[in-house]
């Protein structure tokens, strides 16, 4: 389910990302600068993610920062993003607190009454993405890509069992209990990684190509982030 981001939001996290060149990206995409997109099947798309070991040392939570309010509206961006997946909308209080509304879960394939039963999942774990080449990365864009708004995929209203229950697992290990969206989770799983060049261990590549056998190779359209 993609939905629209409020353009604000994103232009306040892309002014955090432009001194992102001078970091070294892990990714095969050649000659390709932020901002810019491309478009691939998504089978192709995999393939231009690196394939390399995954080190987890040094590892903490707080070292990407959120939930920010980067376009100082009053919502932070967890808010940002219940507001924009609600299938009905919650009402908005004094700072920006949200009751009501509903929202649907695609991971477990159930509705939610209420954003207090919702986490909000980073697609790519905070933990994941460290693994993957994060580490090398500035404060600065760890805060951006733990807030990303400016890729409906990167961020997801889901069940709090749903996400808790998926941690910081890749799909080599977890995948949707809703077996109708996997297709789905994987082709964004790749969208995210290449957007912010990160790399894929060959254990999770190997699931993906094996998930992809059985899906649709659709185009995938992704906008560099690094």
């Amino acid at each position: 389910m993609l939905f629209a981001r409020t353009f604000t939001a994103a232009a306040a996290l892309a002014a955090v990302l432009l001194p992102a060149a001078a970091h070294a990206a892990p990714a095969h995409v050649p000659h390709r600068d932020p901002g810019q997109s491309i478009t691939l099947p998504v089978r192709e798309a995999l393939t231009q993610i690196l394939v390399a070991g995954e080190d987890r040392t040094g590892y903490e939570r707080s070292a990407f920062k959120h939930w920010v309010d980067a376009d100082r509206d009053g919502c932070s961006t967890r808010a940002e993003v219940l507001k924009a997946e609600a299938v009905i909308s919650p009402e908005q209080g004094p700072r920006c607190a949200l009751t009501g509304g509903r929202w649907y879960s695609p991971y477990d394939d159930r509705y939610i009454q209420g954003p207090t039963g919702l986490d909000i999942d980073h697609l790519v774990p905070l933990a994941e993405a460290w693994d993957s080449g994060a580490s090398r990365w500035s404060a600065a864009e760890r805060e951006a890509y733990a807030n990303d708004l400016g890729d409906d995929r990167a961020l997801i209203a889901v069940s709090a069992a749903s996400n808790r229950s998926k941690a910081d697992q890749d799909p080599t290990t977890w995948m949707p209990p809703a077996e109708g969206y996997r297709c789905q989770y994987a082709t964004d799983w790749i969208a995210d990684k290449l957007r912010w060049r990160l790399s894929a261990d060959e254990a999770e590549a190997a699931a993906l190509t094996d998930i992809l056998s059985r899906c649709s190779n659709v185009p995938v359209t992704v906008t560099l982030a690094r």
